[in-house]
């Protein structure tokens, strides 16, 4: 049995509802947003390396969002899932700090990327004769790299402030997965460190900068397309800005009612809510905006499914004629 005020080495997820008759469909829904988004984003991640035409910078940084939409989908979901299976909403201490630095480190280099295809599409509108120079393969995987490691680095402090904590008032976490902010609220250690480390590191670095990396090159974009003069031109340079802006305005003010809304006690519920919008709902929007949005995308998806039904019916046709062999035979 746990005792207050004590150490533990292991928590128990409370998860989404805990209402006996909302288990199987909140289970479905979750498996379903789940399975949707795995398919979605394995989706663009087979056209972005099949396809030629999408052998280009955003398509590439597309893909990097789809990889880490796939991991961290994974990360927090997995729990509601086997929960339901196996019945167990038992967490070890390690394993609720490997989930909770595993979810920031992901959330901090989506952002990164987001700022670096903000990059990216600034150099194709503003300096469209250098772009394919700027926006060299090498240079491409050189940011790429550069902002999956300074993801992964800058909550490192974030994950060995919260793995030092001494007591917690509760083992039991009222969320689907190990959070930074209800871990927060059931300890009773001094958590004052810890609020200044994400006031100033967690807002400013990881929030602020990346937004403004991301914000900046759209001012100059809208500068330069409100110098076009023509109404289809204007309409087609912003066209090409689109689905990455709809995702980032999705993103940024989601997290915004994450982690920046008040909390309590009774608003633990709408962070829950919130967070299941982030970690199902985003990454399932970010591949259906980008396949509804850019024609390349469109077109890819359209040859793709021509392939997969000419060889399923290869194989059909191929099973027909071993059943009549082997029917001729007998």
């Amino acid at each position: 049995m746990y005792t207050k005020n004590q150490t533990v080495s292991y928590f128990f997820i409370k998860g989404i509802s805990e209402l006996p008759y909302l288990q199987v469909p909140v289970f479905l829904l979750v498996l379903l947003l789940y399975l949707s988004t795995l398919g979605g984003n394995m989706t663009i991640l087979v056209l972005v390396c099949r396809e030629r035409q999408l052998h280009t910078p955003m398509y590439f940084f597309l893909g990097n969002l789809s990889i880490l939409d796939i991991s961290s989908t994974t990360v927090t979901l997995h729990k509601t899932l086997t929960t339901f299976v196996t019945g167990v909403k038992m967490v070890s201490f390690a394993e609720c700090m490997a989930h909770a630095y595993f979810f920031m480190a992901l959330e901090c280099t989506e952002l990164l990327i987001l700022a670096a295809m903000s990059y990216d599409r600034y150099v194709a509108i503003c300096n469209p004769l250098h772009y394919h120079m700027v926006m060299s393969y090498r240079i491409c995987v050189l940011l790429a790299t550069m902002c999956w490691m300074l993801g992964f680095v800058e909550v490192i402090p974030n994950t060995c402030i919260l793995s030092n904590f001494t007591c917690y008032t509760s083992n039991i976490i009222n969320h689907f997965f190990c959070d930074i902010l209800p871990l927060m609220k059931i300890s009773c250690s001094d958590v004052s460190l810890l609020k200044l480390w994400i006031a100033t590191e967690g807002v400013i670095v990881s929030g602020l900068i990346p937004l403004s990396m991301t914000v900046i090159p759209y001012i100059f974009i809208i500068l330069v397309i409100l110098k076009i003069r023509t109404l289809n031109g204007r309409r087609k340079a912003f066209y090409t800005c689109s689905s990455h802006l709809t995702i980032v305005v999705l993103l940024y003010v989601t997290l915004y009612c994450i982690y920046l809304l008040p909390t309590s006690e009774n608003s633990l519920d709408y962070h829950k809510l919130f967070s299941l919008f982030n970690t199902a709902a985003v990454p399932l929007l970010n591949p259906l905006i980008y396949s509804l949005k850019n024609k390349e995308v469109k077109s890819a998806t359209k040859k793709l499914l021509n392939l997969f039904c000419d060889k399923l019916k290869q194989c059909v046709s191929f099973t027909e004629q071993i059943t009549r062999i082997d029917g001729g035979g007998s």
